[in-house]
């Protein structure tokens, strides 16, 4: 970078990108007089395709795709967009992963492929030695600051994972003073699913086929209000866990079992607060709400822990913020000898 610099007069146009901007190093020392867009809103489509140039530039691969899925051209469309759509940098303006998309024309088949280009371990490894679990239960709000850093040492967790494409813009707002504040989500279904697999088989210590099956049991349980069904799959997912990875307190169980949920395509709500109190959780499925509290006591008997669950949420009606939905009522147990209980009741 040096020597382009050195050689600016015979150069008409650089553009660079990468992954992180470390203010520290070379590059930036050396190129000090960079424009750097990557916030910028009028270069916000500059490296995906927009809605109407995938259906326009595609028109023939969408059909023909459809034809052999034996699905319509709306179904195929709608698929793309809740996998590889949802990359934004102004939270207005949103691209498909263009990689994703093509792969996905090429075999017709609905893969993680962009996350299977390289596995995010130092991403993973960052996350147990800050032990920021719980930064993965929701998005989350950020300033411009938190997005930035000066070295890979230095930089939060939420920024490494926005600059390496894992997080993306979902909200941008001006708050106080002018500033910009920016909710961060995963962009699309499989970011989030390939991304929180690899988080919970190292966490559980499971291999993904192991994780696959599970999350299967799971939502069926979920969809299905069956309690016990569910206490026996999340115990063999999260049984696992190594006693260095473990943390005896009620967050630490509340972020597990959350994570679970989003992996298996919930959207999840955690702490939402009502007139009466905190909820512990709420998963969301099109009309379906789930009223979750969750309670945890090294041990203490599962029962009486599902009991006080389902008191607390009746007790303060925690589901009358939902009251046009269809509400379902769970208490889920942490207790003796690493026990998981789980008990449905209807409103």
């Amino acid at each position: 970078y040096q020597v382009i610099k050195a050689s600016d007069e015979h150069v008409r146009f650089v553009f660079l990108t990468g992954v992180s901007q470390f203010s520290g190093l070379s590059i930036f020392s050396g190129l000090n007089n960079l424009n750097n867009i990557t916030m910028n809103a009028k270069y916000a489509c500059i490296c995906g395709y927009r809605q109407e140039e995938l259906e326009i530039n595609f028109k023939e691969y969408i059909e023909s795709t459809a034809e052999e899925m034996e699905k319509t051209k709306e179904e195929v469309l709608t698929e793309i967009k809740r996998w590889y759509n949802g990359y934004s940098w102004d939270g207005k303006e949103f691209v498909y992963n263009p990689f994703s998309t093509l792969m996905f024309f090429e075999k017709k088949e609905i893969e993680s492929y962009w996350f299977a280009t390289g596995t995010p371990t130092f991403l993973i490894e960052q996350i147990k030695k800050k032990d920021d679990l719980e930064s993965f239960v929701e998005a989350r709000e950020v300033g411009i600051d938190s997005l930035r850093g000066d070295g890979s040492e230095n930089i939060e967790t939420t920024g490494l994972l926005f600059q390496t494409g894992y997080l993306t813009v979902k909200k941008k707002e001006i708050g106080e003073e002018n500033t910009a504040q920016y909710t961060l989500d995963f962009a699309n279904m499989e970011v989030r699913k390939a991304f929180l697999s690899s988080l919970m088989k190292e966490y559980t210590q499971r291999d993904l086929e192991e994780i696959n099956g599970l999350s299967k049991k799971i939502r069926k349980a979920l969809n299905e209000k069956r309690g016990e069904e569910l206490s026996k799959s999340l115990g063999e997912l999260l049984g696992n866990i190594p006693y260095d990875l473990r943390r005896e307190k009620e967050s630490y169980y509340h972020a597990l079992f959350l994570l679970t949920a989003r992996l298996i395509g919930y959207e999840v709500e955690g702490e939402v607060h009502t007139d009466k109190g905190r909820i512990d959780a709420v998963l969301k499925k099109g009309r379906e709400v789930i009223v979750v509290e969750i309670k945890h006591g090294k041990g203490s008997k599962i029962e009486k822990l599902l009991k006080e669950g389902l008191a607390q949420i009746k007790g303060k009606k925690y589901y009358e913020k939902y009251g046009d939905k269809e509400v379902s009522l769970l208490a889920i147990a942490f207790g003796e000898n690493r026990g998981i209980g789980c008990k449905f009741q209807e409103v």
